[in-house]
């Protein structure tokens, strides 16, 4: 059983009177942040350490709570033992950190032992706590539910989060580094309101640099740089991105059906990138119906537009031979997306998204027949490549 530790003790650097943890992040504020990519991991219970019950953390808890995570608060570590499964692993994340998926990721997913994430002590920002040999806590670690008893056991005025972090640490707790590069950006403690939105643009290019797919990286993230400083803040809501997206991708196709393939193609592709970047800022921001159906459109889009295309140009050939051939991809594409759900992705692989990339450039080039074709080759080798993983990992 997983199980999150999380703390609302810290007051605001920025903000007199105001948690750290209730500061808002993307939307949302930063406790309920911890607690999705927590709930993401796979935790089914949320233990919240308070110094005291505010009206914008009963808030926060109350739509925690609502998203069906078992969600307590406690003032101590006595309190928090006695609530948490005796056997569970638990995910302790610092208060007022940021993190990404992929971070937390290595310790959800490992059992066995606590565990914790460091830096060196010398480059460690402010905020991180030293440990011993020159490093310091960067804010996550992996404990055993019975190590808050001895924290328990120790006086009531110590620090919690201190307290469990070096209890662990002289326990001989495995020391995990923070890793380097795109993964861990916007990673670290943060307790001023107004440097939070920077960090969650950082968050949002971060979780885009480490998705597997080449069209992610090289096509959709140099694009968020660009427009995802008004996406973070709310004068962009997530919603607004959604039927711009929608309006985009239905005039596509639009244009498509019209005869006008090339241009729809263009279009249809822009409506796809912006569904791929607000299903990643309605994660951000908890909006998870609406996440969902944003990478269900930026899957079914590229399908409609390819058997748009292959039927506009047998309408001209006066053949049937191009919709034949889209609906071989339509097919193998989809049976790919099946078959790699869950695998680890070569960057390679192809993706709806990429398909209709492929589409647009060749049906640009005058040559949308060899785009229909060229993208079912590039489907049926992504399969073939998941069936082969799966038969090695049988």
């Amino acid at each position: 059983m997983l199980a999150g530790l999380l703390f609302a003790v810290q007051d605001a650097e920025d903000r007199p009177g105001r948690l750290a943890a209730t500061l808002a992040f993307a939307g949302v504020t930063l406790i309920e942040y911890q607690a999705r990519l927590l709930a993401a991991a796979g935790a089914s219970q949320l233990v919240i350490v308070v110094s005291r019950l505010t009206p914008e953390l009963l808030g926060a808890i109350a739509r925690i709570g609502r998203r069906g995570m078992s969600v307590d608060t406690v003032r101590g570590a006595a309190e928090a033992n006695a609530r948490l499964h005796p056997l569970a692993q638990v995910v302790t994340i610092a208060d007022g950190l940021i993190t990404t998926e992929s971070v937390l990721a290595a310790f959800a997913g490992e059992q066995g032992g606590d565990a914790l994430l460091v830096i060196d002590a010398g480059s460690a920002p402010a905020g991180y706590e030293r440990l011993g040999g020159g490093l310091a806590w960067a804010g996550i670690a992996r404990i055993d539910a019975g190590r808050l008893a001895e924290v328990a056991a120790m006086p009531s005025d110590y620090d919690v989060q201190s307290a469990l972090l070096h209890a662990a640490s002289q326990a001989g707790a495995r020391q995990m580094l923070l890793p380097a590069g795109g993964a861990s950006a916007g990673h670290g403690i943060e307790r001023r309101g107004a440097a939070l939105e920077e960090r969650s643009r950082a968050v949002v290019m971060a979780t885009l640099a480490t998705r597997p797919s080449w069209f992610d990286r090289w096509v959709v993230r140099p694009i968020a740089g660009f427009a995802l400083p008004p996406l973070v803040r709310r004068a962009a809501s997530t919603v607004a991105v959604a039927v711009g997206a929608g309006v985009a991708a239905l005039a596509g196709l639009g244009l498509i059906a019209g005869g006008w393939p090339a241009a729809g193609l263009l279009v249809a592709l822009a409506g796809v990138i912006a569904a791929v970047l607000g299903e990643r800022t309605a994660w951000l921001r908890d909006e998870m119906p609406l996440a969902r159906w944003l990478g269900r459109a930026a899957l079914a889009v590229p399908a409609l537009a390819a058997l748009l295309l292959g039927h506009v140009v047998d309408s001209l050939a006066a053949t049937d031979s191009a919709l034949i051939v889209a609906i071989v991809l339509v097919a193998v594409a989809t049976l790919g997306e099946r078959a790699a759900s869950g695998l680890p992705r070569a960057a390679w692989w192809g993706t709806p998204p990429a398909y209709l990339l492929v589409l647009t450039v060749l049906t640009l080039g005058r040559m949308p027949m060899a785009g229909l074709a060229l993208a079912a080759l590039y489907a049926f080798a992504t399969l073939s490549a998941a069936i082969e993983l799966l038969r090695r990992q049988a």
